[in-house]
């Protein structure tokens, strides 16, 4: 940050942007040293400025001719990429004179200029929106130069003075002035606002918490609904005194802002400064889950998984990857709801409110619809389930099968005309009478277990096949694996209603 060679034992501040330098606002001229710049009264003796932005000597400072500059008070402007019309502040003046309101307040208005053929200023025009009875100040366009962006005191003002805007018609007449609402504007002051190319809005106050006095502050406004995250822009601009009169080029990154903090040669003094570190006005929330069946506890690969606001209108959606997770990026200063779907289940959704940003898990359990099976499917297929274990040579449900069955439970509670019967099968190792046995005997274990757990038993068959129903070639005598035989220890659901 530095502090430019056209700085002066007055005031300086108020630079804008114009052909290959500034146009700024000072008192050097009148040998006023009044103070208080940024106050809303004050019989001020200013006048704007021109310079060349590289100009390392005061003789390059240039004032602006006598259609814009009068003997009373000039300051923030504003001008178009074309250099044709200039907007700038003056103090509210009849007959070359301060004209008072009725609380003795000098009022101030924003006025309109034109270039001329000759190269000077002229076709002065006083803005539809001023007053006699408020200030109108500070005027800023947006990148289109459709809309005119300034501060005010006017009636429907939160603060001490707020953020306004106005659009320019096509005509060069103005439509009606809007608050840009209590995100921007406090009870205190908001001013000075400015606006680059990217359409982020810059602007001074001493309501958002800042380091002391005025600090500067920005929003991204592209959305038009101006509840961006407002961040202060920190240190080295801003400081325990006043700063303001911000302005920037997202090209260059390159800037200049006004402050009366003490290592200044005025009063006020306007500093140069480079952004080496972007400001992340967008508040990014990442969300992450997985999408299950309720029932089953199975990952649903392929489910699609979108993001409404709060319009209803779908903003983004993605779709659930082998592993049955997402992953969303969203605009936390937003509200969203969070939808899942999956054919053949009723979606669900939750609700996302504007949050700070931290990253958010939300895990989705999906019930299907319907059960789309019949007579004699095999439920524990349909519900993906793990094999039900038994330990050897008992019949006792074991804790990880419990998990299992507790699936088919919550099926039957969903479906209250569901019917199972429980087949309990074993592999071809032991006498086949034993295997016979233990089978029936696991496979009432686990009815019982669905039983004490709040199934009827009218609903509730069982039957052990022991190892007469094996699926693959392990029958006795043929060598097999121990995986092979496990295919055949297993239980069926079987629907039988």
């Amino acid at each position: 940050m530095n502090s430019f060679p056209y700085n002066s034992a007055y005031s300086e501040f108020a630079p804008s942007f114009y052909e290959e330098g500034l146009i700024f606002s000072s008192d050097r001229d009148t040998g006023n040293f009044a103070r208080n710049r940024h106050t809303w009264n004050g019989q001020d003796f200013l006048d704007l400025y021109k310079v060349n932005a590289d100009s390392t000597s005061n003789s390059k400072v240039v004032k602006l001719d006598d259609y814009v500059n009068t003997r009373l008070h000039e300051s923030t402007s504003i001008t178009t990429k074309d250099g044709q019309t200039l907007y700038f502040t003056r103090n509210n003046i009849v007959e070359g004179k301060y004209k008072k309101d009725e609380e003795g307040m000098i009022r101030l208005k924003i006025f309109r200029a034109q270039m001329m053929e000759d190269g000077v200023w002229g076709e002065v025009e006083e803005l539809p929106f001023n007053s006699d009875s408020y200030s109108v100040a500070h005027p800023a366009l947006s990148p289109d130069e459709k809309t005119l962006y300034f501060a005010s005191d006017m009636p429907g003002t939160l603060g001490a003075s707020d953020i306004f805007m106005v659009e320019i018609n096509k005509d060069r007449t103005f439509g009606p002035p809007v608050n840009l609402g209590e995100n921007i504007n406090t009870e205190a002051r908001e001013t000075f606002p400015f606006v680059t190319e990217e359409e982020n809005l810059y602007f001074s106050s001493d309501g958002h918490p800042g380091l002391g006095g005025l600090d500067v502050f920005g929003t991204k406004i592209k959305r038009k609904d101006f509840n961006g995250n407002v961040m202060n822009v920190g240190e080295p601009v801003n400081s325990v005194k006043d700063d303001f009169t911000f302005i920037f080029n997202e090209e260059n990154r390159k800037g200049y802002f006004a402050s009366n903090r003490d290592s200044g040669m005025g009063y006020d003094d306007i500093y140069a400064f480079v952004e080496n570190e972007p400001l992340v006005f967008d508040c990014i929330q990442q969300v992450t889950g997985t999408v299950r069946d309720k029932i089953s506890n199975q990952v649903l690969v392929g489910a699609t998984v979108k993001v409404i606001n709060e319009d209803n209108v779908e903003i983004l959606s993605t779709i659930t990857d082998s592993k049955g997770t997402y992953s969303l990026v969203l605009d936390c200063n937003q509200g969203n709801f969070v939808r899942a779907l999956m054919e053949g289940y009723t979606p669900h959704e939750e609700y996302i409110g504007v949050s700070d940003g931290k990253p958010k898990i939300i895990d989705f359990y999906l019930e299907r619809d319907r059960i789309t099976a019949g007579y004699g499917d095999d439920l524990a297929k349909l519900l993906q389930l793990s094999t039900i274990y038994f330990d050897f040579d008992k019949y006792n449900i074991r804790k990880d099968s419990e998990v299992e069955i507790e699936k088919v439970i919550a099926a039957m509670e969903k479906y209250p005309s569901l019917k199972i019967k429980v087949n309990s099968h074993t592999d071809s190792r032991g006498p086949a009478a034993y295997n016979l046995w233990l089978s029936q005997k696991r496979a009432e274990s686990t009815v019982n277990y669905m039983v004490n757990k709040g199934i009827s038993r009218d609903r509730l068959l069982s039957e052990g096949f022991g190892e007469s129903k094996l699926l693959n070639e392990c029958a006795d005598g043929v060598p097999c694996s121990s995986a092979k035989h496990d295919v055949n220890r297993r239980s069926e659901f079987i629907i039988f209603e």
